[in-house]
């Protein structure tokens, strides 16, 4: 076995990504699935913390469209990634390993309340860490707690897991089969070219602090342990892209 390139890392799932072949909800065989390769990627030795959506459940953005107040749509949204990271948590658990909940909101019963310390106290035990809702905030998303995550808690990369997306596209590959996918990108150009990576208070924040990404579809089985043993997946952002 290799050396892995990173000793620790932030991996941000989509809520979609749970919902599997469903349209809606959480998916078992998509769950169980994502379980194995977090595991897998784990028994590298690497140290992993996941931040996960709730998109799968519940959007924010969708419901205020419908005339709910924003906040109140959003404070909803992270109930939904507190559902999804249980049942993740339930997932890496039944193949025997051993995982902390962290909630931005209070919720003692079923999570405990982040504290960055303390996340860094169960990585350096080898135990995977989920942070559930968001930041804690409204109007803040959860491509923008992985960057924020990913800066607290010291990780060397963030990586963007994608729902049936291999990297970052010019165009969107599902309307043109021309698309052209880039192997490595500035931090300016995907801010710039307005690409759909994450939203632009993430990647100002992954900039500013010389955090690299790496963009790359959950779904092609073993990418996480591949990226972690140095090999070119997907699309990287960096300064010098």
């Amino acid at each position: 076995m290799r050396q892995a390139r990173y000793h620790r890392v932030l991996l941000k799932i989509s809520g979609e990504s749970l919902k599997g072949a469903a349209g809606y909800g959480i998916d078992p065989a998509a769950v169980n699935y994502i379980a194995r390769e977090i595991g897998e990627a784990h028994a590298l030795g690497v140290e992993l913390a996941v931040v996960i959506g709730g998109g799968n459940i519940w959007r924010g953005e969708s419901a205020e469209l419908q005339g709910m107040d924003r906040a109140t749509a959003d404070y909803a949204g992270m109930l939904a990634t507190i559902i999804n990271a249980l049942a993740l948590q339930d997932g890496l658990e039944k193949i025997g390993l051993t995982t902390r909940t962290q909630s931005a909101l209070q919720m003692q019963a079923v999570a405990e309340p982040y504290i960055r310390r303390r996340a860094i106290r169960h990585l350096e035990k080898g135990r995977i860490v989920l942070f559930a809702a968001g930041t804690g905030n409204p109007f803040m998303t959860t491509d923008t707690a992985s960057a924020l995550r990913a800066l607290e808690i010291n990780a060397e990369v963030l990586l963007m897991a994608k729902n049936n997306v291999d990297g970052v596209y010019d165009s969107d590959p599902n309307e043109n089969p021309e698309a052209t996918r880039f192997s490595t990108l500035d931090y300016m150009d995907a801010l710039n070219r307005r690409l759909d990576v994450m939203d632009a208070t993430a990647v100002s924040l992954c900039m500013d602090n010389k955090m690299p990404i790496v963009v790359f579809d959950i779904f092609a089985p073993g990418s996480i342990g591949r990226i972690l043993n140095g090999e070119p997946v997907g699309t990287t952002i960096t300064g010098g892209g």
